[in-house]
This record gives C-alpha cells, structure tokens and sequence, in this order.
C-alpha cells in the first residue's frame, strides 16, 4: 500500500508540475489576454465609428441612436470582451482621424479602445504608427455612385473629363487617373450631398458604403459595377494595443467557424442584404465573413 501510494503522488505531482509548466511556457489564457489589453473593471469600451454611412454606421439625428454593420459588428466583438451594449460607447470619428484613435466627445477628442469604421487594410495603413487591423470582417469592391440618367460607368475612362469625389483618405483607384477632375471631402456623406445637387458627376468608394445611399435615394441614384475584384478588406483598428488585438481576432474566430454563432449573418442580413436590389448590377458586398486564422489562445488548462 505504502508503494501504490508513492506511485500515485508521484503522477500528481507529474501532472501538477505539467500543467503548471503549460501555463508557464504556453499561448496566453483569455484572462491573461484580457489583463494585458486593460480591460479587467473597465466600465466603458470606447469605439470610434462613423455617423455618416447608412447601413454600415449612421446616427439618428433624431434620436442620437447609432445602427449598421459596423455597429453591430463592435457589439459581436465587445459581447466577448465582456461588455453588454449599454457598456459600449460609440464616439464620432473622422477618416482622417481612424489611424490616431482620437474621436470627438462633445468638444473635445478622446483616444478610443477600438476603431470600427470602414477601414480598409493595407499595407501603407498598416505601416503608420499606432495602427495595428484586426483579421478582416467584411470584403467589398470600390465602386462608383453616378445620378440616374448617366451613362453607365463601365471602366474609369467613362469617367473622362468629369467631377469624381471621395474622401481625403480614400483607397480608391481615382488617384491613378489623370484624365478625371478629382474632388475631395472629409466625408463621403458630403460628397454624395455634391453628387445630388448637381455640383459633381459622381462618388467613388466601396461599393458596400455607397449602397446604403442608393438605398436611401433609389429614384436618384444608381452604383455603377467597375468589374474589380473583392479587394477591400475591412479590419479593425486596434491601436498599440496587441493583446485586444489577439482577443479581437478571437472573437473573429469563433464567429466564422462557430456554426452556431449566427452574429455576422443576422447583421449582413438585417443591414446590407436589403440594399443589394438597389444596387444591382454590382454586388454590394460578399456574404460570407471572411476566414480568419486560428488565434493561438489557452482558453482551457489542457490547451497548447
């Protein structure tokens, strides 16, 4: 007896010293993650989107009320991150501003936790200071927004001698082309109010943005299908905060591959599905969230 109980201490004591040395030398736990990115007893997650983008993140200038994929996607995202929708603030912000963080609260700026905005990834983006993307959630095509009644808009050269706007910060292919006056605002909000008064021919951006206004105006306004590819990737942006990052990407994770979490399908459904009629022939954006790589996080003691 005094043997089999040696020999049954020493295999805890094996077990106990494995398990301790996995959680040592392995990937990060949940908690750990969730210590490191700040946000054990934080009251608020601060999150700066757009107010101007119907459909994907537009305000209510009645009841101050944020909706659209953007929204809903930062609601996906904070849920896991332990935040219930009252516990997420959304703060404006501007394009131009995305890659500081810094959205306007009243009439002063604040550094926000989470930038969720229509922010496409790239490299050039990826390079500034401070900004760091999330896996992608949502892929479109840039487009073109023209008034009903203009020839279709088939390749940038049909576009030739014209006012063509974007936003200051655009991705777009515009920039390429010399053979078209280019106009710039801070928002594309602004431009489409151009576009609808007759002081531009047309709206350039991802095809996904300019379907909630054509949504809005579909007796006005018709998007143009450009034949390019899925290329916009729309990430989050997580600042110089690499742990959120990881726990973001997480949440990314089990929402694409979990076939019982139907967050991001309900939201395409209930946000963008609705505006593809009215934007036919392009289509607004792809329909299914885009895959995310598996996220090297401990979420049980036994994992490696």
């Amino acid at each position: 007896m005094l043997r089999l109980g040696a020999i049954v201490a020493a295999v805890v004591l094996v077990v106990v010293v494995g398990v301790t040395l996995l959680i040592q030398t392995g990937p990060p736990s949940k908690d750990d993650l969730m210590r490191q990115a700040g946000l054990v007893g934080k009251s608020q997650l601060l999150v700066g989107v757009l107010d101007d983008e119907p459909g994907i993140s537009y305000r209510d200038p009645q009841t101050g009320q944020y909706s659209g994929f953007d929204i809903d996607m930062t609601y996906l995202v904070a849920s896991d991150l332990g935040f219930d929708r009252a516990s997420v603030r959304f703060l404006p912000i501007q394009s131009k501003d995305r890659a500081r963080m810094q959205a306007q609260d009243g009439d002063q700026f604040l550094t926000v936790d989470l930038v969720v905005a229509s922010y496409s990834i790239t490299s050039q983006r990826a390079a500034q200071p401070g900004v760091n993307f999330s896996a992608s959630y949502l892929n479109t095509a840039q487009s073109v927004l023209t008034r009903r009644g203009h020839a279709p808009v088939q390749a940038w050269s049909d576009l030739t001698g014209e006012r063509v706007c974007t936003i200051t910060t655009s991705t777009s292919l515009l920039s390429q082309q010399n053979n078209i006056v280019k106009v710039e605002r801070n928002k594309i909000s602004e431009c489409v109010t151009d576009l609808l008064a007759g002081k531009i021919d047309a709206v350039t951006t991802d095809a996904v943005i300019l379907a909630g206004f054509v949504h809005q105006h579909p007796g006005q306004l018709m998007l143009n299908a450009l034949g390019i590819d899925f290329d916009e990737q729309w990430g989050m942006n997580v600042g110089d905060n690499l742990a959120l990052r990881t726990l973001v990407n997480l949440s990314l994770y089990h929402s694409r591959y979990d076939a019982t979490d139907r967050r991001w399908e309900d939201a395409f459904e209930r946000d963008l599905r609705p505006e593809q009629h009215d934007s036919l022939p392009q289509e607004v954006a792809n329909d299914r969230q885009p895959p995310v790589a598996k996220v090297r996080v401990r979420e049980w003691p036994w994992e490696k």
